[in-house]
C-alpha cells in the first residue's frame, strides 16, 4: 500500500472515531441516555394490568426503594426509577399468560438532567434488549407531552396498591 493511501486511511479512521466520541459525548439538556434498569424485577412490584378489550398485553410497573417512597408522598426524589414491563397476552384452554416481553418503558428522576422533561428522563427498550433504544431525543414528544398532564403526581400516571 502507498505511504499516501496509508496516511489517508489514518486519518479517516481517527476522524470516525472523533465523530463518534463526539455524537455520544453531545446531548443537549435532557436528552441524556436513560440507563437499561438492572434487576428491576427484584424491586417492588407497584401494580398489574391487562388491556381489557384486546387482552394483547400485560402491564407490570416496578419501582426502586426512592420511587416507592415517592409514590408515599407524592414527591419523587432524584434516582427514583419506574419500569413499565409490557408483556404480550396469550390466551389459551380460558388462561391468559404472559408471553414474550414487548418492551420496557423507563423513567429515571433526575432533576438537574432532565430540565427539559420535567424532571424525568425517559426511554423504552424494545422486547429483551438492553441496547434497542427506541425514544431517545423524542423523550418530549413521546413520553413528556403526556406525562405533564400529571404534574399533579409529579407527573407519574400510577398510584401505588398497598
Amino acid at each position: 500500500m502507498k505511504k499516501h493511501h496509508k496516511t489517508s486511511l489514518i486519518v479517516l479512521i481517527l476522524f470516525s472515531g472523533w465523530l463518534t466520541v463526539a455524537a455520544i459525548s453531545f446531548r443537549s439538556p435532557g436528552n441524556e441516555e436513560v440507563p437499561y434498569p438492572e434487576g428491576y424485577r427484584a424491586w417492588t412490584h407497584v401494580k398489574s394490568a391487562l388491556d381489557a378489550k384486546s387482552h394483547a398485553a400485560f402491564h407490570h410497573i416496578y419501582g426502586n426503594a426512592k420511587a416507592i417512597e415517592g409514590y408515599k408522598t407524592g414527591n419523587f426524589a432524584d434516582g427514583s426509577v419506574l419500569v413499565f414491563d409490557v408483556l404480550e397476552a396469550v390466551s389459551k384452554d380460558s388462561l391468559v399468560n404472559e408471553g414474550t416481553r414487548k418492551q420496557i418503558d423507563v423513567m429515571v428522576r433526575n432533576t438537574d438532567r432532565y430540565k427539559s422533561t420535567g424532571g424525568w428522563g425517559y426511554e423504552e427498550f424494545g422486547g429483551d434488549s438492553k441496547t434497542e433504544r427506541r425514544i431517545g431525543v423524542l423523550a418530549v414528544t413521546s413520553c413528556y407531552n403526556c406525562h405533564k398532564q400529571r404534574k399533579d403526581n409529579d407527573n407519574v400516571f400510577s398510584k401505588f396498591r398497598n
